[in-house]
């Protein structure tokens, strides 16, 4: 008789060589060409797999690209939350926060414009979309907290201004559409917005 549970096991890891195949071969592509120049048959056959089975892992071309992205977008966000925690001052904490998410943005402009739309407009049942929207919520969760810190912030009030700070940093980076606008002249943007929002600079 069988060992079913061997067998689940061994079904899972494939899957997850699977997952990690096509992620890789998506990441690659898309770093090297941009989202718009890649297809997914070339992203099937980087990954030694059927378009068939791509599609049971992400219906579309972008659904790929949430899955690649959202991996980059929670290390940035960790690396924000280091930043912050060591930043007493409340803008500038904040504003560590955001370097590293809108340096991962600014990777490879298309790709990241592509994703802030997909945030935006995809399909919020899909999966690797309500993956990002969870990143969403965490990047809010946290910028609230850094926020409860500054005792001039009513409490009730820091949720909201957690709001207003993703919606800065979102729209900053979806309109910086030049390949040479650096990070730090979106930083310098985002900055000036926060300064009026938090005071100091």
């Amino acid at each position: 008789m069988p060992d079913v549970t061997a067998e689940l096991g061994r079904r899972e890891r494939n899957k997850r060589a699977k997952l990690e195949r096509i992620t890789a071969a998506a990441s690659e592509l898309f770093a090297v060409h941009g989202i718009d120049d890649v297809t997914t048959q070339q992203i099937a056959d980087r990954a030694d797999i059927g378009t068939g089975t791509l599609f049971l892992y992400a219906k579309s071309k972008s659904e790929l690209l949430l899955l690649v992205q959202n991996s980059h977008y929670a290390d940035a966000l960790e690396e924000g939350r280091a930043a912050a925690e060591a930043t007493p001052d409340t803008l500038q904490a904040v504003l560590g926060i955001a370097r590293p998410i809108v340096a991962c943005n600014r990777v490879q402009v298309d790709n990241g414009r592509t994703y802030l739309r997909e945030l935006a407009f995809g399909d919020a049942e899909e999966p690797h979309h309500r993956e990002a929207l969870s990143i969403v919520a965490r990047t809010e969760e946290l910028l609230s907290a850094t926020l409860l810190r500054d005792e001039r912030i009513p409490p009730a009030e820091a949720p909201v201004r957690a709001r207003i700070i993703t919606a800065i940093l979102f729209l900053s980076m979806a309109t910086a559409a030049n390949p040479e606008t650096s990070v730090d002249d979106v930083m310098d943007e985002i900055a000036t917005q926060l300064a009026a929002l938090l005071g100091g600079r």
